[in-house]
């Protein structure tokens, strides 16, 4: 197999697993592609391949850092032409998405090569921005679509469309789109709903809402959701982020679709462990 390897930046604490990890994979003939991050933490590491490249290079990624770095790593794969798989290692606070801790790893990964693993499928959102009608950035996200205002900038407003229904227009600090996925991210802290990550379905989340009446919605996958900035907003800054990871401003009269990506996203899943177990673990979920 091809094995990608991807770490967070300066992982200085990888260094000694990176270094097994390439012993491992050697010792059974398998091929290790690394990304500069990685590849900059390893004494004669292999070739080295850009993230951007990785999907279409490999077989399985294997991702060390936080739930951040794998959804870097993850939407570059929902983008490109290839169902690979990723295997997430925790090397940071929570590791909700990176589950698997560091002694599993190379038991983890002898699951993949062995075809053993238990693979979750996720579904992915595809973003689209409108300014007078066209599309001008497109992106793929695991997790979440945010809209947020900037520092200075007063309560915005938003009109949300659900397939060609209109549901309401939203006063508040900003609203969050989100998939099953990314229900325990920013939702989950916004007051939105846990959603199990094997429901086809979208979560709308207002922050911080002006009205206390507009709560979270669940909604149907299978009909995307647009957003659309109305003339109320004047002049205050409307931004967008897809997973934390990339954004851009918003002008008046632009619009943003969001819907069910056509590709998944497969994470490697801890045999051990059930996505309700994680729940508790992480999450502290029905503790006391």
């Amino acid at each position: 197999m091809r094995i990608g390897i991807v770490t967070k930046p300066d992982l200085a604490d990888a260094r000694d697993t990176l270094q097994g990890l390439r012993r491992w994979l050697a010792d059974r003939g398998h091929a290790a592609l690394w990304s500069p991050e990685a590849a900059a933490l390893v004494d004669g590491a292999g070739p080295v391949v850009e993230r951007d490249a990785l999907p279409a290079a490999c077989d399985l990624i294997v991702v060390l850092g936080g739930d951040g770095t794998l959804l870097a790593m993850a939407d570059r794969i929902a983008r490109g032409p290839d169902d690979v798989p990723v295997l997430g290692v925790n090397f940071g606070s929570l590791g909700f998405l990176t589950e698997i801790t560091r002694p599993e790893l190379l038991d983890a990964l002898a699951e993949v090569v062995e075809g053993r693993a238990t693979l979750d499928e996720r579904m992915a959102l595809s973003a689209t921005v409108r300014r007078g009608g066209a599309a001008t950035h497109q992106t793929v996200v695991l997790n979440d679509v945010v809209f947020t205002r900037t520092a200075l900038s007063r309560i915005i407003d938003l009109e949300v469309w659900v397939g060609d229904q209109f549901v309401t227009t939203v006063r508040a600090d900003g609203l969050i789109l989100a998939s099953p996925t990314g229900s325990t991210a920013y939702n989950l802290a916004a007051g939105g709903p846990i959603v199990h990550p094997a429901m086809d379905a979208l979560v709308i989340t207002p922050i911080a809402p002006h009205t206390l009446s507009h709560r979270p919605i669940v909604v149907p996958a299978s009909r995307d959701v647009r957003v659309a900035l109305t003339p109320a907003n004047g002049g205050a800054e409307v931004y967008v982020t897809f997973d934390g990871q990339s954004g851009l401003p918003l002008a008046p009269g632009d619009e943003v679709v969001v819907g069910r990506a056509p590709r998944t996203v497969k994470l490697v899943r801890a045999t051990q462990r059930t996505y309700f177990e994680v729940l508790r673990q992480k999450l502290k979920w029905g503790g006391r």
